[in-house]
């Protein structure tokens, strides 16, 4: 029970948070209406994510905060939000990887759900600078031991961001070695003018040299990043392959998005793009 709980919490919240940046804030009444819970419970929701730092609470409600370009939220404050989002793109994401393949997942709690969805699929080698990442690949070992199939994963070396990253010389040197069939990548920000941006420059250069080295770039990114434009622009649209959302992106975006890139897939829609 206190599982669902949780995941019930996690998702009011994701909620309300989408709710703040979509209408530039919200009052405490409507959110009760909205969600149908009691005043307590969405001032409580409103403390939680006001202390992750994603929404400033003012008399009566909330509204967003305005985060400057160089802002970088932690791998945890990033982790609890739009959950449902990052699993079904994660979802949708794991059906383009073929057994056998080469792959490369860069830092992200998109690509970490990603992560989980491939651990069963046979004879990836798997390039990451992600710690997270590679976690969830040596967890699902300790867990059934040595099997045949299993992935093999290569882990850069560098020096770890908030996100869990590793960046840096020693990370953009490891990867420019490699090649791989297709990068999975998740983003900061993503907009039309300043196309695959980040808020850390080193985390851009390594971004740079992960694109570089990919056949095929596959961005995994939920509908709050569209618009979203960091420090540091590390890729434009054009270079991009595939966008996997989910449903929460507007048609607006959608259009837009249409005429830059090769293929939008929106999880839980059908998809009408070619297979990479």
């Amino acid at each position: 029970m206190s599982e669902n709980q949780n995941l019930l919490a996690e998702q009011r919240r994701a909620l309300i948070l989408d709710e703040v940046r979509r209408r530039g804030g919200v009052r405490v009444n409507e959110l009760t209406r909205k969600l149908g819970v009691s005043d307590m419970t969405v001032r409580r929701d409103l403390d939680a994510l006001a202390r992750q730092g994603v929404l400033e609470k003012v008399h009566g409600g909330a509204v967003p905060v305005v985060e400057a370009s160089t802002h970088e939220p932690g791998f945890e404050a990033k982790s609890g939000l739009e959950l449902t989002a990052k699993e079904d793109i994660a979802r949708a994401a794991s059906e383009l990887v073929a057994p056998g393949s080469a792959i490369a997942l860069s830092g992200g709690t998109t690509t970490y759900a990603l992560a989980h969805q491939l651990v069963d699929v046979p004879d990836l080698t798997v390039v990451t600078n992600s710690v997270r990442v590679a976690d969830v690949f040596h967890a699902a070992l300790r867990t059934t031991g040595p099997r045949q199939g299993a992935a093999t994963v290569v882990l850069t070396g560098g020096v770890r961001t908030p996100s869990d990253s590793l960046v840096g010389p020693v990370a953009d040197q490891a990867i420019a070695a490699l090649h791989f069939d297709v990068l999975f990548l998740g983003v900061h920000g993503i907009s039309v003018e300043a196309g695959l941006s980040t808020p850390n420059l080193a985390e851009a250069e390594t971004n740079r040299r992960l694109v570089q080295s990919a056949r095929r770039v596959v961005v995994v990114a939920d509908h709050t990043k569209w618009g979203v434009v960091g420090l540091s622009s590390f890729a434009a649209l054009e270079q991009v392959d595939t966008l996997v959302t989910d449903a929460g992106l507007e048609t607006e975006a959608r259009s837009e998005i249409a005429e830059h890139l090769r293929r939008l897939v929106v999880a839980g829609e059908p998809d009408e793009g070619a297979d990479i």
